[in-house]
């Protein structure tokens, strides 16, 4: 029997790169300042941001791409 799966995002989307990528860079500023969890925080949180804009971009782009001139 098949479970009906529950993503809410779609299986391109780019918000667990964008998180990996800010926290590999969180961590560096964290050891940078000797506190570490305030660099993860700070990570995670760019991180989500530039995931959501990669995300927003790359559905601009394929709704411009779906868009044929007549």
């Amino acid at each position: 029997m098949k479970q009906k799966s529950n993503n809410k995002l779609p299986r391109n989307s780019n918000l667990g790169v964008g998180i990996a990528i800010g926290v590999g860079f969180g961590v560096a500023i964290g050891v940078a300042l000797k506190n570490i969890p305030i660099g993860i925080a700070l990570g995670v949180g760019v991180g989500t941001a530039l995931g959501a804009s990669l995300d927003g971009q790359s559905k601009r782009k394929s709704k411009s791409d779906d868009i044929q001139p007549e």
